[in-house]
């Protein structure tokens, strides 16, 4: 089985206490990256329909679309 290390440090022994940390100091920067937003997974919202509805008003009026 391969031995764990510190996910902050790459130390390779994680102390029990503080799994799957080596020490306090690096659960405390993994709680900080946590707080700060580090790890947060960016989104990409989709478009609403009132901004469809305008993008097809204006590809209409340029005669990119036909008229209904």
């Amino acid at each position: 089985m391969p031995k764990k290390v510190c996910p902050i440090c790459k130390a390779k022994a994680p102390v029990e206490q503080y799994r799957p940390f080596c020490s306090k100091r690096c659960a405390d920067v993994d709680l900080s990256k946590w707080l700060g937003g580090d790890y947060a997974i960016p989104a990409v919202e989709p478009p609403d329909e009132f901004e469809i509805m305008e993008a097809v008003e204006a590809a209409r009026k340029e005669g990119q679309l036909p008229e209904d």
